[in-house]
């Protein structure tokens, strides 16, 4: 039996705010305890490295994907049930996506958004079919969602642009979706 797996883009900061610490920590437990592979950029830093420690003391698998190139600056991690180094981002990201049967979006920087509408890019145009699900912990989604309205809003992506992601308000929203994905 194939094991369902999430990827999880997230930041490599904690943000300023703990309650991002304590969301990435209750999804990398949720995930754990509900036998839901946790696939993540391999970082030992921000919330990733703290979504996957939680995964791991929850007994979860957990699989890693890093470039060899930043190995050292964000510190990988150690101990993981996988790790793949990979020789650029853009391959780490053919990976993360590879191995996802849904992707989960929390709170993050830059490289979250690359990942993010890069993901989204390749569902418009017809290249997987895979859930997108965007976790909104103290509003930080909303930015992200006010520009793809205003892209639709002036023209430069169609209304089913919104149908690309789907929107939730917490981490035990995103683990009740999954558990609907997996029946």
């Amino acid at each position: 039996m194939n094991r369902f797996s999430v990827t999880v883009f997230c930041g490599s900061s904690p943000g300023a705010d703990p309650a991002y610490a304590q969301a990435a920590r209750a999804l990398g437990h949720g995930l754990g305890v509900n036998g839901i592979k946790l696939v993540f950029g391999g970082g030992n830093v921000g919330l990733m490295g703290i979504t996957a420690a939680a995964a791991l003391e929850a007994g979860g698998q957990v699989t890693g994907i890093i470039p060899d190139f930043l190995r050292r600056r964000e510190v990988e991690f150690h101990g993981l049930t996988e790790l793949i180094v990979t020789d650029s981002m853009h391959t780490r990201k053919r990976r993360l996506f590879a191995l996802a049967d849904a992707f989960i979006v929390m709170p993050g920087g830059l490289g979250t958004f690359d990942e993010t509408v890069e993901i989204m890019t390749w569902k418009q145009l017809g290249q997987h079919d895979k859930p997108i699900i965007l976790v909104d912990i103290l509003g930080w989604t909303q930015p992200f969602v006010a520009l793809v309205e205003q892209t639709i809003s002036r023209g430069f992506a169609r209304e089913n642009a919104r149908e690309l992601f789907e929107l939730v308000p917490d981490v035990a929203a995103a683990l009740t979706r999954l558990e609907t994905l997996r029946a």
